[in-house]
């Protein structure tokens, strides 16, 4: 087998694929990592790494793990016609400062600029959720927009979208995270997004887009594809509304399909 065919790198081609078509990641908007697991790649990938990235922040808890990667400065419509040179495949280093090109990046490439970001959520997710896999982010236009509208409050953004479909509350029962405006690509908006993993499966970076967090890409995925729903109709309804879920409907949704509710209705 190439080691392109490989179940998470094939899932990942066909993710990214989607996402572009979606509007969700113009340009080179938007990025994905997702952990190997080793009985996937044993046998298939070198020992010895190609190049060796460098970074500042502390991901020792993060050894030896795999991660399929996008590149920084890479576009998503051209992942699926060359996913070598617009896809890598890195190893954690036993620094726990580096990472350890295995696969791809072949026009010379990197990972992402918010590799930090992805790194601190996958440790914050880990800890709570050793079957979490994925971190994806992108900027869905319908929940990018409502960053603008609705005020910067956890609280009041889940309400919003849990009222806005019957499937929402308990798909992320736990609600939704937010971040006011930061800059991108560095360790502090990474640190402030690992914060609010230990809480939630989907943050909202305020004016920028959104991330989302799974054990599966279908999971991590369709979580963002039903915020994103959730804010079209959002803004759909607005200027029409005369009825809409109440919280004792809500209540008894959460009830019925036995999920852990954030106690904010």
């Amino acid at each position: 087998m190439r080691i392109v065919d490989l179940p998470t790198v094939r899932e990942v081609i066909r993710l990214t694929t989607n996402m572009y078509r979606l509007g969700w990641d113009e340009r080179n908007g938007g990025n994905v990592s997702v952990i190997i697991d080793p009985e996937e790649y044993q046998n298939y990938l070198p020992e010895n790494p190609i190049r060796v990235f460098h970074f500042t922040f502390d991901a020792t808890e993060l050894i030896g793990k795999v991660f399929v990667v996008t590149g920084t400065g890479k576009y998503f419509k051209n992942v699926e016609v060359a996913p070598e040179s617009n896809l890598g495949i890195v190893r954690i280093g036993k620094d726990g400062h580096s990472a350890e090109l295995l696969w791809g990046f072949e026009d010379g490439g990197a990972p992402t600029g918010e590799f930090p970001s992805h790194m601190m959520s996958h440790i914050a997710r880990l800890r709570i959720d050793p079957k979490h896999h994925v971190v994806m982010h992108c900027h869905a236009t319908h929940t990018l927009a409502l960053t603008y509208v609705l005020p910067p409050d956890e609280d009041e953004i889940t309400r919003t979208l849990w009222r806005m479909s019957t499937e929402c509350i308990v798909v992320f029962p736990e609600g939704v995270g937010y971040l006011p405006w930061m800059l991108c690509g560095g360790n502090d908006i990474g640190l402030a997004t690992a914060k609010k993993a230990e809480h939630y499966r989907v943050v909202l970076w305020g004016a920028h887009g959104v991330f989302g967090m799974g054990e599966t890409i279908d999971e991590a995925f369709g979580l963002l594809e039903t915020v994103e729903k959730s804010a079209q109709i959002y803004f759909l309804t607005q200027g029409h509304v005369r009825q809409s879920i109440t919280n004792d409907q809500l209540k008894e949704l959460a009830e019925a399909f036995h999920v852990n509710y954030k106690k904010i209705i």
